[in-house]
């Protein structure tokens, strides 16, 4: 058996479905049996934090766990489960527009008194509550883009044209010390966070794992090509307005030159993909393939859906004074 050497230490479990998996990689348990999926908390820490731990085999595995398991039947089918739980919970109550032409018409306009987590770190966030806020969004942003790559073989003609511009330059336009990644690794070394990938993962928050989870669904699944393009425009098109204010929030606390750096370059790049996903990107696979129009709809709107669960639980927390951070005791000294 051959046991990957590089890579992030498998978490610490958060209940018995996570526990059972983490145990399942490691070699030293069995999987959880079919009643503790269907029982668990479909939006809560353990069967989020287990779904994560099985996409992950698919990104950069964890150290000590063999690489084999990324296509294991049985680990397959407990996956498999877990997701048609979360994909009809986030159907169930996931509210949609009518159209796509709705959908993006919403996203495209800022409401006047804005109240998200952006805002909130604009205005009057602290220092400890960006660096949380990094901690939280490592468990994406140093993989950044390549859950959307996922699409690219799914796509043609003017989709894939379009999607693989945009690709190409979250992942450095070539050159890798631009590499998305890359850039937020720095803003987390300005903040004083550890960049190591996967590093956050015991710390990362049950909605922050959702929204992470939802990527690594949509793009897995050919059937779900329809809605990752959605949640892809969803992420591009509100992207650069929220940036301009995380920025801003960076340089009033002093985080430093990288961190602001990085939702700086976020401003103006993610402008102009805003336009590139729009025309092309959307308008290319609708026109090839005209019924996935409901499924770019709930990927926009399930995106949406689940990023304000994020911030509901961020400010809730924050503006009590209290951690965000599902820390163990490690963790909260290195935040």
């Amino acid at each position: 058996m051959t046991h990957d050497s590089h890579g992030p230490a498998l978490p610490e479990g958060r209940g018995p479905l996570s526990g059972a998996v983490a145990a399942y990689l490691r070699g030293t348990g069995p999987l959880p049996p079919d009643e503790a999926v269907r029982t668990a908390d479909v939006y809560g820490g353990d069967l989020q934090l287990a779904l994560y731990l099985c996409y992950e085999l698919h990104y950069r595995g964890f150290a000590g766990v063999d690489p084999e398991l990324e296509w294991d039947p049985r680990l397959l089918a407990t996956r498999r489960a877990m997701e048609q739980r979360f994909l009809g919970a986030l159907r169930a109550d996931t509210p949609v527009h009518d159209s796509v032409a709705e959908a993006l018409k919403e996203l495209l306009v800022e409401p006047a008194e804005g109240a998200g987590v952006s805002h909130y770190l604009r205005d009057e966030g602290e220092l400890w509550q960006l660096r949380e806020y990094a901690a939280h969004r490592s468990l994406y942003h140093l993989k950044e883009a390549d859950p959307h790559a996922w699409v690219l073989p799914r796509l043609w003609g003017r989709a894939k044209a379009g999607m693989a511009a945009v690709e190409f330059d979250e992942y450095g336009g070539g050159r890798p010390e631009r590499v998305h990644a890359r850039l937020f690794a720095d803003l987390m070394e300005d903040l004083g966070l550890d960049p190591a990938y996967g590093r956050y993962l015991d710390a990362g928050c049950a909605p922050m794992l959702a929204l992470v989870n939802l990527m690594s669904l949509l793009g897995l699944h050919r059937s779900l090509r329809g809605a990752l393009v959605g949640h892809f425009a969803a992420v591009e098109i509100t992207s650069s307005p929220g940036s301009r204010r995380l920025a801003e929030a960076m340089r009033r606390t002093g985080a430093g030159g990288a961190a602001e750096f990085f939702y700086d370059e976020h401003v103006e790049a993610d402008a102009v993909h805003e336009q590139i996903v729009r025309r092309d990107v959307i308008g290319g696979l609708l026109a090839e393939e005209p019924h996935l129009a409901d499924d770019v709809v709930f990927g926009i709107d399930v995106t949406e859906y689940l990023e304000q669960r994020l911030g509901d639980h961020l400010l809730s927390l924050w503006r009590e004074g209290r951690t965000s951070l599902c820390a163990t005791e490690e963790n909260a000294v290195a935040i």
